[in-house]
């Protein structure tokens, strides 16, 4: 990632990742079940709910539909 990243999207990121981190808890599903059910590695999930990855709008897709919502509720 370039370091020239604004705090403010650093800051949103992480925002994103804790929020699919407690949807995905939420509805009861580990790394693992929702990794199954997403069809994302689980290197590349750790790394959007730390907030360390920059998720593709289409893993953001297979996030929403895996824990039966909408991308608009997980970008809040």
């Amino acid at each position: 990632m370039p370091r020239d990243i604004p705090d403010w999207i650093i800051e949103r990121r992480r925002e994103l990742g804790e929020r699919i981190a407690d949807l995905r808890v939420a509805a009861h599903h580990t790394q693992e079940s929702f990794c199954e059910a997403t069809g994302l590695s689980r290197s590349h999930l750790q790394r959007i709910e730390s907030g360390e990855a920059d998720p593709r709008y289409g893993d953001l897709l297979r996030i929403a539909d895996a824990l039966g919502t909408r991308v608009s509720i997980l970008t809040r």
